[in-house]
């Protein structure tokens, strides 16, 4: 065989990079190990062993997601370290909403041209939303694509596994007329909506990413990077309490969408806009000029998270959630019907 034939590193493909890249990110990943992880960074699988002591009948809540579009963000400003955060949230929030405690996250990251140091920062993200929803990061995988992806670009998933107990798993079947609706403020547009959003800034609007605006205090790329909240602190206590009917993470499709796939078929949800919707919004929607439904249908507009609880327990879950530093809005009850999220005439 030739001794200068091809390599994998001709193809572009760099295992050096990879190794590098491995061990940059071990002290991150292992900071965020809880006492089941039974397996470190580096093997092909990874190890949780269950405290079923814990449980009667544990049922894992699993979920995935992307970040989508936001990442274009990402790549124009160079800032990659929120992402992960996202992609972390976007998975926690959802499995949430069925009362689930995450236990343990993985991610994907796919990239034409392997660069340790923008794993690295990807990684930080992710391990400092596995930190704030109190679950590990026990695995991953990053895959180097040359050709499929332009320099710079990458895409993320994330993979996050919760536990429930079988008969605590709250799916809204609880729900009643006369339950109080709460609805938690977002920080922002969070990871949906994106793609509307930058058309409206920066094609139609003209803007730059680097653009400021005089009702904020960031750029308009650093507001858009602004990371997904994860709801997880503050509202998995209050599950544990039994205190919660019923919840919705506010994503793509907006509050009326996502609301409604929790409500039980003989009650509707009438709900009033009576939060303080984000500056970010309504530049977006100036600059794009958007009808108001399509920017509820789009957007969280200042809601990213919803709970369902009965009327005698709405004014403690108000208070405890204030103790976590928590904006929740009283925005709406529900009432018989036919299973829809509708606004009040």
């Amino acid at each position: 065989m030739s001794e200068k034939g091809l390599s994998y590193s001709d193809a572009g493909v760099n295992l050096e990079a990879a190794e590098r890249s491995v061990d940059s990110i071990k002290d991150k990943v292992q900071e965020t190990f809880r006492p089941e992880v039974l397996s470190g960074i580096g093997g092909f699988g990874g190890l949780f062993a269950l405290d079923t002591g814990r449980y009667r009948e544990p049922v894992l809540v699993s979920g995935t997601d992307g970040v989508g579009t936001k990442l274009k963000l990402a790549f124009a400003t160079g800032i990659h370290n929120t992402v992960g955060i996202d992609l972390v949230a976007m998975c926690v929030n959802d499995i949430l909403v069925s009362g689930a405690e995450p236990l343990f996250f993985l991610d994907y990251i796919a990239v034409g041209e392997l660069s340790p140091e923008q794993v690295d920062s990807l990684v930080e993200g992710v391990a400092e939303g596995c930190k704030q929803a109190g679950c590990a990061l026990i695995g991953g995988e990053t895959a180097e694509m040359p050709g499929f992806y332009p320099p710079g670009e990458y895409d993320m998933a994330g993979f996050a596994v919760g536990v429930v107990e079988k008969k605590e798993i709250i799916d809204g079947s609880q729900i009643r007329p006369g339950d109080i609706v709460l609805g938690l403020a977002s920080t922002g547009i969070h990871s949906n909506g994106l793609s509307l959003a930058r058309k409206a800034l920066f094609e139609v609007g003209g803007n730059k990413p680097e653009s400021s605006h005089p009702l904020l205090k960031k750029t308009l790329a650093e507001e858009l990077l602004t990371p997904t909240k994860i709801y997880v602190p503050s509202v998995l206590p209050l599950v544990k309490k039994g205190l919660i009917k019923g919840m919705a993470h506010i994503t793509g499709g907006g509050i009326l969408h996502n609301f409604s796939r929790v409500l039980p078929e003989n009650c509707d949800a009438v709900l009033q806009q009576n939060w303080p919707v984000p500056p970010i919004f309504n530049i977006v929607q100036e600059c794009g000029n958007i009808a108001d439904a399509e920017m509820y249908r789009a957007f969280n507009m200042g809601i990213g998270f919803i709970l369902v609880v009965g009327e005698k327990e709405a004014q403690r879950v108000i208070e405890e959630m204030g103790k976590e530093d928590e904006k929740v809005y009283k925005i709406g009850e529900i009432v018989p019907g036919k299973g829809e999220a509708k606004w009040q005439p």
